[in-house]
């Protein structure tokens, strides 16, 4: 039987919204939340329906999924060196300009550009990061020059080991959630300049003992976080979502996902009041506004797995022979267009209204008092979208991405299950999954504290 209830109170018992999410979110919604979660329970509800009486075999699993139109081979070592300049750029700008983090480049162009902005664009175009990483630029350059001077093939280098899959990546995301939510000096520019100078250090030292190829695809965990998100690029040649299902379920990769969703559900929930409320408490019992903090981080992280792990669970009971580690991986690549609906959702506004930052920055990065293109005295404004159709697009894009979830994992269920039956009903308890994350979303976006 449907788990409905179940999934039903996931939404309908969350509190009615009195604001909205603390960082991308607009105070005041227009509609009420409650209003939105039924809707969005019931259109997840209609499509879980609609899937299986009408998508009775598999459509995505297998299909060939093509970006419309490549870079020329040959403007791959350009694109690489302006990833690298900017890199440099922007770390000098840490190093040697002011210290105060509105007035120097790089917190801006780390946390909106580098962290939000390619999210988007990586949905639209595919993995871009891949052509700019100048980590991966420098490795390959020097890789070319070594040859040439030895004149001869240099060593291969050791075989990545299975058993560490995205690990690395899982801690790096981890790591960068840490530093973004939670740790008290994470916009000073000298700082973060010093954390990517070490990021670097890292990614270099890995290329060279596994290689470029395989330590960026499984370790380096900025290139693995930007290629899942490239996996629904828009400009691919349709089926839409097949690119999803060519994840390799490598170990760390649920992981990896939920460590994406969880940090960016804490984000949201650092700016409630249920949390202002329960953070002194917090603060009286592991004396510092950084444990308590992770505290949450790490709370937020283990719900959002627990949920995914209860949907496995719950599909465990009509294919009792498959073991929930098994179906867990199968699955993985269902989290993807949710976590690419919770960060656009979450840090909507916030990308438009800091995006504008970057037009003044950028004509005096170090914050020094220079004009080099006269947009110094740029102001930001606010709300740009409206509170309407902020909402609107926050909403919608937490109810298309639980949507796309459950297309893919029905498809999936579709090819894993032999029984069509038994697929449909494995899927009753993945609905509850989307359900409840789509629930947790809304209720995060309608929940700032005034």
């Amino acid at each position: 039987m449907l788990p409905l209830p179940l999934a039903a109170a996931a939404l309908g018992l969350a509190p009615e919204p009195a604001s909205a999410h603390g960082l991308g979110g607009v105070a005041g919604t227009p509609v009420p939340g409650f209003v939105f979660a039924w809707a969005a329970a019931i259109v997840l509800v209609a499509s879980f329906a609609a899937l299986g009486a009408l998508w009775p075999e598999p459509r995505l699993e297998g299909a060939v999924s093509r970006v419309r139109g490549h870079l020329p081979r040959t403007l791959e070592p350009a694109l690489g060196a302006l990833g690298v300049a900017v890199f440099g750029f922007v770390v000098y700008c840490g190093l040697a300009g002011t210290q105060v983090p509105t007035a120097n480049i790089l917190p801006t162009f780390v946390y909106v550009v580098f962290w939000v902005a390619l999210v988007p664009v990586s949905l639209l175009a595919g993995n871009v990061f891949a052509a700019l990483n100048p980590w991966r630029a420098v490795a390959r350059a020097a890789g070319w020059a070594g040859q040439r001077v030895a004149g001869r093939r240099l060593g291969r280098p050791l075989p990545y080991p299975d058993r560490l899959g995205r690990w690395p990546a899982v801690a790096t995301i981890a790591a960068f959630a840490w530093v973004e939510l939670a740790y008290t000096d994470r916009a000073r520019p000298s700082t973060l300049a010093g954390l990517a100078l070490a990021y670097a250090a890292l990614q270099l030292l890995g290329m060279a003992v596994y290689g470029v190829d395989a330590w960026t695809t499984r370790g380096d965990g900025f290139a693995v976080y930007f290629a899942l998100f490239g996996r629904l690029a828009l400009l691919r040649r349709r089926p839409l979502l097949s690119g999803a299902t060519q994840l390799d379920p490598l170990p760390g990769t649920v992981a990896l996902l939920c460590v994406m969703i969880g940090s960016t559900s804490f984000d949201g929930l650092s700016g409630t009041t249920p949390w202002r409320s329960l953070l002194p408490h917090l603060y009286d019992a592991f004396g510092s506004l950084e444990a308590a903090s992770t505290v949450g981080l790490v709370a937020m992280i283990a719900l959002i797995a627990a949920v995914y792990r209860l949907g496995i669970a719950g599909m465990r009971a009509p294919a009792p022979d498959r073991s929930a580690a098994e179906l867990a991986r199968a699955f993985a690549h269902s989290l993807i267009p949710i976590a690419a609906a919770y960060v656009l959702a979450h840090y909507v506004t916030f990308l438009l209204d800091q995006g504008q930052a970057m037009i003044a920055l950028v004509s005096d990065p170090l914050g020094h008092g220079a004009d080099w293109l006269g947009t110094a005295g740029t102001t930001i404004h606010p709300d740009l979208l409206g509170k309407t159709t902020t909402w609107l697009v926050q909403v919608g894009a937490l109810v298309l991405g639980h949507v796309g979830g459950l297309v893919l994992a029905h498809d999936r269920a579709l090819t894993l299950f032999a029984d069509s039956r038994v697929a449909r009903r494995s899927q009753q308890w993945m609905l509850t999954v989307m359900v409840g994350y789509t629930g947790l979303g809304l209720w995060l976006l309608s929940s700032l504290a005034r």
